[in-house]
């Protein structure tokens, strides 16, 4: 069980690696992101693939997305310069919350 979260962080970080340099692409057209971006995704999904042999989907998704998107709404803010306002970091503790909940009490995830 344990390597299914490892799994899962790996697939997280090649997901915002990927994410982040889509920014810097410029809509595919810079070559040096865009591997990057491509690259990233595709190690982003092998990794993720590999806990869905054991866990459930839903699980496995609510993980990587929630964490992705905090991670990214991070690098925005503090790399890009992106504000946040009051509701979006709101947002941002109720998916954190969403994620702690399902890992520590929801009976779908075997422990």
């Amino acid at each position: 069980m344990l390597f299914n979260y490892v799994y899962l962080i790996v697939a997280v970080i090649f997901e915002v690696i990927a994410t982040t340099a889509l920014k810097q692409t410029e809509g595919f057209t810079r070559l040096l992101p865009s591997l990057v971006s491509i690259g990233g995704y595709g190690l982003a999904f092998y990794f993720l693939s590999l806990p869905l042999r054991t866990m459930p989907v839903g699980i496995v998704y609510a993980i990587w997305c929630g964490a992705g998107i905090i991670f990214i709404t991070v690098i925005g803010w503090v790399w890009f310069r992106q504000a946040l306002d009051l509701p979006a970091l709101a947002g941002m503790g109720l998916i954190m919350a969403g994620v702690i909940v399902i890992n520590l009490w929801s009976r779908t995830v075997v422990h």
